[in-house]
């Protein structure tokens, strides 16, 4: 397995890294809570989950630069690169929905799009064929990461308030509703319009089936 194909495995663990982050965060509790162990008390889940999908994100970047770069191209890399992409989103949607980030409804969106994404590319591994993520997916993909990392920052910022390491957060529930409801409304859009456009260039494999 090339360097690239081993980014894309290695998206698909630091996905775990941040899902465990994320349950963390949403466990906490302080001494004297019923169930209270020390693992709950940690108080940087949200932090930990900020760096697990920067990091992911970051392998995303380098394992399609790395294998144009060097000619590493592969089936398994064109394949399994956007099946770590969908994995990675539809993780970090999910987990942002308990948090009242993401509404419900969107996230279902986004989750369904890449379904029917990748069902599109089963029927055409089915005749023989491998569908690469096209451009505007690409795009999509990363208004998608940096809607996440948004919301993340934010959470990370209020741990780091909670710890008295910053002080001053006056602007964070602006921050959170404004903000991220633009940036909600961005990857709605590109999420539908990219689905939309892979489906035209792609018809002849519907219009064949």
């Amino acid at each position: 397995m090339n360097l690239p194909n081993r980014l894309t495995v290695a998206r698909l663990y630091i996905t775990a890294g941040f899902v465990a982050s994320m349950t963390l965060a949403w466990s906490r509790k302080s001494p004297g809570d019923p169930g209270w162990t020390p693992l709950l008390s940690w108080n940087w889940g949200y932090t930990a989950a900020l760096i697990f999908f920067v990091a992911a994100s970051i392998t995303d970047y380098f394992d399609g630069a790395l294998a144009r770069r060097h000619n590493l191209v592969t089936d398994f890399g064109k394949l399994m690169d956007p099946v770590a992409d969908k994995v990675l989103m539809a993780a970090a949607f999910i987990c942002l929905i308990p948090e009242h980030a993401i509404p419900a409804w969107a996230a279902i969106v986004i989750i369904s799009r890449e379904f029917l994404i990748t069902g599109l590319r089963l029927l055409a591994a089915s005749k023989g064929a491998v569908l690469p993520a096209d451009k505007m997916g690409k795009h999509k993909t990363v208004w998608q990461m940096v809607t996440v990392i948004y919301f993340l920052l934010l959470l990370a910022l209020m741990e780091f308030e909670r710890a008295g390491l910053i002080h001053g957060l006056f602007w964070w529930a602006h921050a959170w509703r404004y903000g991220g409801a633009a940036l909600i409304a961005l990857a709605l859009a590109l999420t539908l319009y990219s689905a939309g456009g892979y489906l035209w260039k792609n018809r002849a494999l519907l219009t064949a089936a």
